[in-house]
């Protein structure tokens, strides 16, 4: 199952690049894949129905509970073949209704598809979590789009904000749900569930807000209609058939055990139904045809809410019916729309006028949509209704006679709703309204619609097909006194029949007598809706995050850092003072020569504090952290100290680029003593805590950690170094998390320090976008000198001015070069062995760059290296995320290593391991975030440096 959700994220990554050989083919490409996984499901499908269940566990952090689990049950399978065929459909249809961004939009409904496939296979919670998230993401940029305009950018943010806003209350409820049950598995804990309590009541609350805003429930329902600025393909897989069905999915899966804890039914019952009515009252009211079929959607949701949460038999079978038909019915109209939208330019009902005449075809299809929708036999939609109104009218759930008449009610204005948009989008108008010129669609754009609209007839009719999908999740529910319910067109005379018929009934007439109906409606007082309190709810969030930040935000990066600060040290300090263990169990120094060293680190730390130009001070930190290093040197961590020496390196070299742009000296002080007095104060309340701390975290461990462990099995990595052994074998999947942090965290700050000054968009794109703004690209023209060469011969020398030149430096510095690299390189192939591997490999090339950078300037570093810094970030990370993922295939854990043992003719016999591979990646995503802040710290060495008392255009006060 990891393998068919990691697939298909590597084919929609694969889209866009294919798209510019192959154009639209894409979709057939992605139809593929999608259809490879529905094949899938189809083999399993047997077997699952039988009572089977397929499960998949890949251990993460064991120790944590965190664990990558998936499980394929009845519920799953039916979810899973919703989103797999209808997104077939999708895909086909996107072909022809997308004009531009083939690669894009086919690469994002894939890549949705499968997180949307993850989310329904998850067995655990955090996991579900994950995923439901990520459906947010994928949902926001399909709404937003690429280019377009503030009206669908608007709606992509209020989508995103009111589900990930529930979501994160959402997370709140797993959480604690997770700790009350002793376990994050979901199937676990169903099968024990925690003892009934406030922590379990407030959980429960907790997930059904989630549940009910991605399922655009009342009152969090108003994103959904928003969202109808998306583009029709969107909309049909998103907002119809499978996104708004990811809340309605989570209270399936915990009904079973928590339909009876307080308040789990009331509030279920209270929020679908009402949102049933809401929903098919506002359909009524809207004229444009996507607008209706969502407020449609809305209403069926809430429908699908309260079947599901009702926790009887009889109604999670109608409800499982239900999500079925939705799927199928609502996926097929949105596509009709689509396709009218795109024939005759329109999908306004007070501009339409006779279609069925026009596309006879288009309106064949949406006449047998439709008959699903307003529940008319013999479709599979007439089945789900019969079964709504059996588990009301004779369930086991006492006092719901409300429940019935919320439920009718909501019926009779479905079929009301259906009917306008039957006869205001393919009738003839009355008015003597002239026919809407419409063109024939070609028959395979119309063709997706047709085959979800047959198939909801063809559900109907092998109804013992869809009682066979439905009922196995059912049985999972206590069975009813009576014969149990089962999915058929016919159950006799029953009185759910007549009342089916009743519904079907009173709603036509409901849209025979529309006129006066319309203008009783226009009568009425419209409330505020949900949207309009969204969008003042908005403006005062922002209205009050301007006042807030206007009070906090002052402008002083001292207070900020002060406030930082001391909160850092008050919150914990009650707990480290506690902890914290007797003077006389400290050991002073474990060897004589840790004394010098500790010496330097004081006064050189004391120095950092009193000096008062800025590179001096630099320079002197600097210092601090070479004699940490040493003292990593004596203690016996090589590996540490390499890193620490290397990195201390980078971060003086990137500081002191950085400072070129600031004034020679700190700011003057306060005049007054109290500041001065302040401030020394709190670094030594810092120092203090932070001394503390180690001392506690020291003491602090009551058992042996995992040291003895690792150093016992570090032979199975078929290397020595057990430090690199831990970083790219026992916890080479946090290493995986902390490069990619790293990577975002680096793009992240590029891209702040960027802001306003890149001449173009490409990412890490030469000298030419570090040029300042106002600067003429090419080299920059100075004044005749005696000393400027007439034939440049080295690269990059224009970039600097004739006093900033050493020739010799330059030539020693091409020859270090790659000697450096090759440095590097032993440090990487090294590394299983003895002190190195990527990391330190990594910062070494790394510093052979800044040599050049520094020495010969930009275009000296693009010579070197002609690959953009984002190419190698990318490439390391993908090498080693294939790394990790590799193992899949061969049915072992993600991120196993593999031993090699190879005899070369000269070299004999050589033994690596997989993980190298992975090191490598790490090399090369080290090397490309150092570049790539390189080229935006160092911004470029050509520009003139400001000082004290000049102009921006001048050099030391003389013009450039």
């Amino acid at each position: 199952m990891l393998v068919v959700v990691l697939a298909q994220l590597a084919c929609a990554a694969a889209l866009p690049a294919a798209a510019r050989r192959i154009g639209r083919g894409v979709w057939a490409l992605a139809a593929v894949v999608l259809a490879a996984s529905l094949a899938w499901l189809l083999t399993r499908t047997a077997s699952v129905l039988d009572g089977g269940t397929y499960t998949e566990t890949y251990a993460w952090a064991p120790t944590l509970g965190l664990e990558i689990a998936f499980r394929l049950d009845p519920l799953a399978l039916l979810m899973a073949l919703v989103v797999t065929g209808v997104g077939v459909c999708v895909m086909v249809y996107g072909a022809y209704y997308h004009h531009t961004g083939h690669g894009r939009e086919a690469g994002l409904l894939l890549a949705f598809a499968a997180v949307m496939l993850g989310l329904v296979l998850a067995d655990h919670l955090l996991l579900l979590y994950v995923f439901w998230e990520l459906t947010s993401v994928a949902s926001f940029l399909l709404i937003a789009g690429r280019r377009e305009g503030g009206d669908r950018r608007r709606a992509a943010e209020q989508a995103l904000l009111t589900t990930v806003a529930a979501g994160l209350a959402m997370l709140l409820g797993l959480v604690m749900l997770g700790q009350a049950a002793g376990t994050y598995r979901i199937s676990a804990l169903l099968a024990d569930l925690p003892e009934p309590g406030p922590l379990v009541t407030s959980a429960l609350v907790l997930i059904l807000v989630g549940a009910f805003a991605k399922s655009a429930q009342f009152p969090l329902h108003a994103w959904l209609p928003a969202a109808m600025a998306a583009p029709t393909s969107v909309s049909a897989y998103l907002h119809a058939a499978t996104m708004v069905k990811a809340g309605v999915y989570l209270v399936a899966r915990l009904a079973p055990g928590f339909a009876e804890t307080a308040p789990w039914r009331p509030l279920v019952l209270t929020v679908g139904l009402y949102t049933l009515v809401v929903g098919a009252w506002r359909a009524l009211r809207e004229t444009d045809m996507k607008r209706l079929l969502a407020y449609g959607t809305v209403s069926e949701l809430g429908m699908m809410i309260a079947l599901f949460g009702m926790g009887t038999r009889t109604a999670a079978l109608a409800g499982a019916v239900l999500l079925l038909s939705h799927a199928l019915f609502k996926g097929a109209l949105f596509m009709v729309v689509g396709v009218v939208d795109h024939q005759t330019g329109t999908r306004d009902l007070r501009k339409l006028s006779g279609l069925g005449t026009a596309l006879p075809v288009v309106a064949a299809v949406a006449v047998l949509a439709c008959a699903s929708m307003a529940k008319l036999p013999p479709t599979v939609g007439w089945i789900a209704q019969d079964g709504a109104l059996e588990a009301l009218l004779h369930g086991e759930v006492t006092g719901t006679a409300w429940a019935a008449a919320a439920l009718c009610l909501g019926s009779v204005l479905t079929v009301t709703y259906t009917a306008r948009f039957l006869q205001g989008g393919f009738g003839t108008k009355r008015d003597d309204r002239p026919p809407r010129p419409a063109r024939p669609s070609h028959p395979v754009f119309l063709a997706p619609a047709a085959v979800l609209a047959v198939l909801g007839l063809a559900a109907g009719l092998a109804y013992p097909a869809v009682d066979a999908l439905t009922a196995p999740y059912a049985d999972l529910y206590p069975e009813p006194s009576g014969k149990p319910f089962h999915a058929a067109l016919w159950h006799g005379w029953t009185a759910p029949l007549w009342l089916a018929l009743l519904i079907v009934v009173l709603g036509l007439a409901l849209h025979a007598a529309r006129r006066p109906f319309s203008r009783l409606l226009g009568r009425l007082p419209r409330l505020p809706d949900a949207e309009w309190c969204y969008r003042r709810l908005m403006v005062a969030l922002h209205h009050g995050a301007v006042v807030f930040t206007r009070r906090t935000q002052v402008g002083s990066l001292p207070l900020y850092l002060t406030a930082v600060l001391i909160t850092a040290v008050v919150l914990p300090s009650i707990a480290v003072l506690h902890t914290l263990p007797p003077l006389g169990q400290v050991r002073a120094w474990w060897t004589t020569a840790e004394l010098p060293l500790a010496l330097t680190v004081l006064i050189t730390a004391f120095g950092a504090a009193v000096i008062r130009h800025r590179l001096a001070a630099v320079l002197v930190t600097g210092a601090v952290g070479y004699a940490v290093a040493g003292l990593f040197v004596v203690q016996g961590a090589p590996d540490l100290a390499l890193t620490q020496f290397l990195v201390e390196s980078l971060t003086l070299v990137v500081v002191v680029l950085v400072l070129r742009r600031m004034p020679a000296r700190f700011s003057p002080g306060s005049r007054t003593g109290v500041g001065r007095w302040a401030r020394a104060s709190l670094a030594l309340l810092v120092g203090a805590f932070v001394a503390g701390f180690a001392l506690t975290a020291q003491q602090g461990r009551e058992n042996p950690g995992p040291a003895g462990d690792y150093l016992r099995r570090v032979g199975e990595t078929g290397g020595n170094n057990v430090v690199n052994a831990i970083i790219v074998d026992f916890r080479a999947l946090d290493t995986l998390g902390e490069i990619a942090v790293l990577m975002v965290t680096a793009l992240g700050v590029i891209s702040l320090i960027r802001l306003g000054t890149r001449t173009d968009t490409g990412p890490g794109s030469g000298p030419e976008s570090w040029a300042r703004p106002g600067e003429e690209e090419g080299p920059v023209p100075t004044a005749a000198r005696w000393d400027e060469p007439r034939e440049h011969w080295l690269p990059g020398s224009t970039d600097l001015l004739g006093a900033e030149r050493s020739v010799l430096m330059e030539v020693v510095t091409r020859l270090l070069f790659p000697s450096i690299l090759v440095v590097s390189l032993f440090l990487l192939l090294s590394g299983h062995y003895r002190p190195g591997g990527g990391f330190a490999g990594g910062l070494v090339a790394g510093q052979a760059f800044i040599l050049r950078y520094v020495v010969a300037g930009a275009a000296d570093v693009e010579h070197a290296a002609p690959v953009r810094p984002g190419h190698l970030i990318g490439s390391g990370l993908i090498l080693a995320a294939t790394t990790a993922i590799v193992p899949l295939a061969f049915g072992r854990p993600p991120l196993t290593s593999t031993l090699w043992t190879w005899n070369l003719p000269v070299l004999g016999e050589v033994k690596t391991a997989s993980s190298l591979v992975f090191d490598v990646g790490v090399y090369l995503l080290i090397l490309g975030v150092i570049l790539t802040l390189l080229s935006a710290a160092g911004s470029s060495l050509r520009a003139p440096v400001p000082q004290l008392g000049t102009g921006p255009g001048t050099v030391g006060g003389r013009s450039r």
